[in-house]
């Protein structure tokens, strides 16, 4: 299959806390065994989590490291598939923004 053919997964967690055995049985070991057949890209979605945990960021900023060995230790190869941190990408924030003002509360 070439690379444009490739089906594309993407996907991730909240980083509000290590992961657990409901994690691993629910979508973990499937995210190890399709780095091997798709294209895959893992959000560690610490940005989104600040809407119910603002009143204490520093506890979301140290979640991240958490989450990133968790998938780690799994076994999520990350020469096989992309891992990054949803802040670190500033155009899924402009792309927010975008989307905010073309749909409306109504609309959704």
């Amino acid at each position: 299959m070439s690379p444009s053919q490739t089906p594309v997964v993407l996907s991730g967690d909240r980083t509000t806390g290590p992961l657990h055995l409901g994690h691993l049985a629910g979508s973990l070991r499937n995210r190890v065994a399709l780095q091997h057949t798709h294209r895959q890209f893992l959000l560690l979605a610490d940005a989104q989590v600040l809407t119910d945990n603002a009143a204490d960021p520093g506890r979301v900023a140290r979640h991240v490291l958490d989450v990133a060995a968790d998938y780690l230790a799994v076994g999520i190869d990350p020469v096989a598939s992309v891992i990054c941190v949803q802040s670190a990408l500033p155009a899924l924030a402009q792309l927010t923004g975008l989307y905010l003002n073309f749909v409306s509360v109504a609309r959704l």
